[in-house]
């Protein structure tokens, strides 16, 4: 270690370190005997676990946690104002440790009835667009914790929400005297999502409340009733991997008292008047004329496999004193959904009002049973049912393929998108929702991994009733598009005109070097003036009114650089070719002052993410921008910039299939190629010392860390955090995999590195949230393999970080998570020297030779 690293007090968790295995490998056969052994080997100094104290790193990593974050922006509905929210730093383990109940899958809070581990706002300035001025807001609550901000459709008030120790309140921003004051003395009930939704006469909010005579919550029952049993009797009810069901009765009891909801309308004096009678509801919306509300109210019988968005539950419409005027459909459990990535539940399904029409229903019906084995010309169908909603809904637009999403401008014009998950393929289509008989025109086909060929998506404006619309300058002649626009010169955002008659497009405006420009709005219908984001890879994004017709740029906003003490930071693209002739592309970063001539070639960390293809071509496509600004942020590998490393971001790690086969039927092979790759391109620019070279991820990028030390000898070192590592438990479908296990047995043997334990020699940092809430990274998946690798020998530490989740939020645990990296990391990469050859049979585990 350095001098700058502290040493462990003698508890620390380095105590489980164990040193590597000899060079002789343990054959297959032993590997049980030796893992029992492990686990069976006592409970002495060395294999005790201890809670140690939180850690801090070195200042220069520390000050990046406190680095300033800049506001979040909210844009008014008629383009007027700006709204700009205060972020806070990370909080600290004492909010992140708040009480907190997991049930059907949801967690929250039972003290305030709201989420838990929420992300809160602590300040308020309104930005007029017309002349830049500024309003800080007053009135606001000391402390601020604000959640939840909504703009009134007329954008004279926005409401939101304040969390207080046991509750969550609604309070309302009068923007003409730019204050915010509490509306009502009711407590939300914010469990399950926004707790309100403005009326389309921007006079009152639907809201969903505590009930006022709730009373106590249940108590646990002395003792169980009896055993807790499931059964299955021929059904196929395969299911992915979820966290945090329904276990017991109890749990079902629970689960009623805190997420049952009173529906109340809220007028701006904070007047309530009750809207039906309590239930557990999903989702409440009113209809464009607010004369009727659309309600998805979740019912008994629960499940304790499944989580709470597939739970029986009645669809509803009610008129505004909450009487049921129609019921659109009484949904059963939906625990036979295929575990095909196309397949949906049977009967309607994104049941959602007509943005375009006073109070008309629209929904879609799989026509498939819902089944991609199912051989069918239509799989999905568009449904209305319009106001009094009596006699049988209208069918509308089919689709070959499953519908992803609608855009509605009038009854002449809406635009649908459909979609085939296996195949990438993706379709846009125009079509007229008042005349059935109107043949759809199909707009764009293309595939969605293919990003240069990317059209961009529509662009919609918000219209009186608050309601969204497709923007249109001229009654829907004209539309407007927006997208990344990737390109072998990197991403360059575009502004294109788009003629409905011919689907011909224009373009207005793109981003050109040396900044980043994305567009966020337009704020007249005649594209005039665009608000728009710029930033470079010195300067952070700020807020800028371009004028399209003399390009004069008006800044709003004046955001300091974060970090300025690494402004000197230097950043390129790199483009290099895996062996197999696929093109990469990374983003290459190293210390201020750098020179590869002079200083020689730095330890290197490489951090990544895989992805899978369909198409070489598609995963050859650069991704990213060279004039982005460089955020040296907590999360990912930059902070080892500051300890003269370089670093590696997000360099391509494709997994392909072509030609009928699956990409992870190769997944092993791909990998390691993608990793030797870039390697050495980095070896080759003089950057990177081959002898210290480390590898992380979080999540996938995990389990790929995991795989790379199990498979070669690229790597000194790994960081694995909240990962995956033995597919075997997660059997019906992983990441982009489809198949179940018993489909494709041998693919998740061969990708679990669990499996392969006894070949991972080189040492590997395990860092994993004891709460993690992410289906699939159960914390079991860390604890296992560590102590696969410990009984087996291996250099391989654990660290679990009380109460966090898949991503972490508390300071001390992201101070403890820099400092266990960085200190992994000064020991075992940038003070490693070259290793001996090994005495081994030629080849790698991976069948390919060793590098290093």
């Amino acid at each position: 270690m350095t001098s700058a690293t502290p040493k462990p007090p003698p508890n620390d968790h380095n105590l489980l370190m164990l040193p590597m295995v000899p060079k002789r490998t343990p054959s297959r056969a032993c590997i049980g005997a030796l893992l029992l052994l492990g686990w069976l080997a006592g409970f002495g100094l060395a294999s005790t676990p201890a809670e140690t104290p939180y850690r801090t790193p070195p200042k220069a990593i520390a000050d990046l946690v406190d680095a300033p974050l800049p506001p979040a922006a909210l844009l008014s509905p008629q383009r007027n104002w700006l709204l700009l929210a205060d972020r806070p730093t990370l909080p600290p383990i004492a909010e992140v440790a708040q009480p907190e109940l997991r049930l059907g899958g949801i967690r929250f809070n039972p003290k305030t009835n709201g989420p838990s581990q929420p992300s809160y706002l602590t300040g308020l300035t309104l930005v007029r667009l017309t002349d830049g001025t500024k309003r800080p807001v007053t009135g606001l609550p000391n402390p601020a914790r604000l959640s939840d901000l909504s703009w009134s459709p007329d954008e004279r008030f926005l409401a939101l929400t304040h969390t207080t120790p046991d509750r969550v309140e609604l309070w309302l921003l009068d923007v003409e005297q730019a204050a915010v004051r509490r509306l009502g003395d009711f407590q939300l009930n914010a469990i399950a999502g926004r707790p309100f939704q403005w009326l389309p006469n921007s006079q009152a909010l639907l809201c969903r409340t505590v009930p006022a005579k709730r009373g106590a919550p249940p108590s646990p029952p002395a003792a169980p009733d009896g055993p807790i049993v499931q059964e299955n009797r021929g059904r196929v009810t395969a299911a992915r991997t979820f966290q945090d069901l329904l276990r017991n009765p109890y749990d079902e009891t629970l689960f009623d008292y805190y997420l049952t909801s009173q529906l109340v309308r809220v007028d701006l004096n904070g007047r309530t008047k009750p809207i039906g009678a309590p239930a557990v509801f999903q989702s409440a919306a009113p209809s464009p004329n607010g004369q009727y509300f659309l309600v998805q109210i979740l019912h008994r019988p629960y499940s304790y496999t499944l989580p709470a968005n597939y739970f029986p539950n009645r669809i509803q419409v009610w008129d505004e004193n909450g009487n049921v005027v129609r019921e659109v459909a009484d949904l059963p459990l939906r625990d036979d959904i295929p575990t095909s990535f196309d397949a949906v539940a049977k009967g309607p399904r994104n049941v959602q009002w007509r943005s375009d029409a006073p109070a008309t229903l629209v929904w879609v019906e799989a026509q498939d049973e819902g089944n991609p084995a199912v051989k069918a010309d239509i799989r999905d169908r568009l449904f209305f049912l319009s106001a009094p909603f009596a006699g049988t809904p209208t069918p509308s637009l089919g689709f070959a393929y499953r519908f992803l999403a609608v855009q509605w401008h009038s009854g002449q014009l809406a635009i649908a998108y459909e979609g085939w998950r296996k195949t990438r393929l993706r379709r846009t289509w125009r079509f007229q929702p008042d005349t059935p008989d109107a043949a759809p025109t199909l707009v764009f086909e293309r595939s969605t991994e293919d990003r240069y060929g990317d059209p961009g998506n529509f662009l919609t404006a918000t219209a009186p009733n608050g309601t969204p619309r497709l923007l249109s300058p001229d009654g829907g002649r004209t539309l407007y598009l927006t997208g990344e626009g990737a390109s072998p010169e990197g991403d360059r955002p575009f502004l294109d005109r788009f003629e409905v008659a011919t689907g011909q497009t224009t373009r207005l405006w793109r981003s050109e070097p040396p900044y980043y420009e994305n567009p966020v709005a337009l704020l007249d219908p005649a594209a005039t003036r665009v608000l728009l984001t710029r930033e470079s890879p010195t300067a952070p994004p700020n807020y800028f009114i371009r004028d399209m017709e003399t390009g004069r740029m008006t800044a709003l906003t004046d955001f300091p650089h974060p970090t300025p003490q690494l402004i000197g930071i230097q950043k390129e693209q790199i483009r290099y070719k895996r062996a197999d002739g696929v093109d990469l592309t990374a983003t290459l970063y190293l210390p201020p002052g750098y020179d590869p001539k002079r200083d020689g070639p730095l330890p290197l960390m490489m951090w990544a993410y895989p992805q899978e293809f369909v198409s070489a071509t598609a995963a050859s496509q650069v991704q990213g921008s060279p004039y982005r600004f460089v955020r040296v942020s907590y999360w990912g590998p930059l902070f080892l910039l500051t300890q003269g490393y370089a670093v590696l971001d997000d360099p391509s790690f494709p997994i392909v299939g072509e030609g009928g086969r699956e990409p992870n039927d190769t997944y092993i092979e791909q990998l390691v190629a993608s990793a030797k790759a870039a390697i050495d391109e980095c070896v080759r620019r003089g950057v990177a010392d081959p002898n210290r070279v480390a590898i992380g991820g979080h999540s996938y990028g995990a389990f790929m860390t995991a795989n790379l030390l199990a498979h070669s000898r690229l790597f000194r070192a790994g960081i694995a955090r909240s990962g995956a590592y033995n597919r075997t438990l997660t059997p019906f479908g992983f990441q982009a995999e489809e198949r179940t296990y018993w489909q494709a047995r041998e693919v998740y043997q061969r990708m679990s590195p669990f499996n392969y334990a006894d070949q991972i020699r080189d040492p590997l940092l395990l860092i994993h949230g004891e709460a993690d809430d992410n289906s699939g990274t159960f914390p079991i998946q860390s604890e296992r393999l560590f102590q696969a690798i410990k009984g087996l020998g291996g250099t391989v530490r654990l660290v679990m970080l009380p109460h966090e989740r898949h991503g972490y939020r508390a300071r001390e645990s992201i101070l403890h998570m820099l400092w266990e990296t960085h200190t992994w990391l000064e020991e075992h990469v940038k003070a490693a020297k070259p290793l001996e050859a090994e005495t081994k049979p030629a080849g790698t585990r991976s069948g390919q030779p060793e590098q290093r």
